[in-house]
């Protein structure tokens, strides 16, 4: 009897971790998590992009972080959350400094600001 008590105790453990972890999943992992996408985001990518590809963050240039070649999120995700205001310009400016070594310019923030 102990043994299957024990047995389905862990099986509704690893079901309750499960469900915990969609429903994180679900929720964006809190306000932290991913930002969301709308046409207005969307938009304001593409500006960046035309108006800001040729600048860079770090070492990478804007126009490959937006382009379809990329599979880097984290720019995406930050310069989202910069035009839904979840981030402020130095929560923004930060954000990038801590995921992209090599800095980024000033003319490279002012073009992204420059398109909000």
């Amino acid at each position: 009897m102990l043994k299957s008590w024990s047995h389905s105790r862990g099986r509704a453990t690893a079901i309750l971790l499960l469900a915990g972890g969609v429903a994180a999943t679900l929720a964006g992992c809190g306000a932290g998590g991913f930002a969301q996408e709308s046409p207005g985001a969307d938009a304001f990518l593409d500006r960046v992009q035309t108006n800001c590809g040729k600048y860079s963050v770090g070492h990478q240039p804007i126009g490959w972080l937006l382009g379809a070649s990329s599979n880097d999120t984290t720019f995406v995700d930050a310069t989202t959350k910069l035009f839904s205001g979840q981030f402020s310009r130095s929560d923004y400016q930060d954000y990038l400094a801590s995921f992209y070594p090599g800095g980024t310019s000033q003319a490279t923030l002012d073009c992204i600001y420059n398109q909000l």
